[in-house]
């Protein structure tokens, strides 16, 4: 009987833990002003977010760091030019973007999800992947275009892999420098870790319109 109780008490506890890390963040208003950056900071891997009017200015950032999945959902947005949308694990890859959005202006919207190079030698981590972007368009919604980045309602999935412009030989070179200027060897190297700078996986950008 005891353990019973145990046993519920436990999968009630890791039931409301899964519960509020999936919790949705509701914002009313979002507005990012001219060339001002805007961070969504949580502890959590994946932020889900409902934003019911989001204007974003000429030249803003709306960033993600340290997540593996951004579900997004936006009643109604008003973007500037060379607007950016970023998003990464803090592990060089690219974030995963579900975005459903009611765009009512839309002057250039750039959504970085790549893969960052991993700098053999200087960092912990390999080469990474590109993320997972898909944006669905709301009933209403302005239909982005994807072909002409000087002319109005663009919109751009930037998904490419780290470690494209592998050079191997810059590489060693670099890691030979900081062995023979480390007092004892490999320490002279993040954890001691050598990446064979094998680049990343590209991802996928999707522009969905339910209309």
């Amino acid at each position: 009987m005891k353990f019973k109780i145990i046993l519920g008490f436990f999968l009630c506890f890791t039931m409301a833990f899964a519960g509020k890390a999936q919790e949705t963040q509701h914002i009313s208003k979002l507005e990012i002003g001219k060339k001002a950056k805007k961070n969504i900071d949580s502890r959590d891997s994946t932020v889900v977010m409902h934003i019911d009017t989001l204007i974003m200015k000429d030249n803003s950032s709306l960033s993600f760091y340290g997540k593996k999945n951004v579900k997004l959902t936006i009643g109604y947005a008003e973007i500037g030019n060379k607007a950016t949308m970023y998003g990464t694990d803090g592990k060089n890859n690219g974030a995963n973007f579900d975005i459903h959005a009611n765009f009512q202006k839309l002057g250039s919207l750039y959504i970085i999800a790549k893969g960052d190079d991993a700098f053999n030698g200087t960092k912990t981590f390999p080469n990474g992947n590109g993320g997972k972007v898909k944006v669905t368009l709301t009933n209403g919604s302005i239909k982005p275009q994807t072909t002409n980045k000087k002319a109005t309602n663009y919109i751009y999935g930037d998904v490419v892999a780290g470690g494209r412009a592998v050079n191997a030989n810059t590489d060693l070179r670099n890691i030979y420098d900081r062995i023979k200027s480390a007092p004892t060897g490999l320490r002279g190297l993040p954890q001691g870790q050598i990446y064979s700078g094998s680049p990343g996986t590209e991802g996928t950008f999707e522009l969905i319109s339910t209309q």
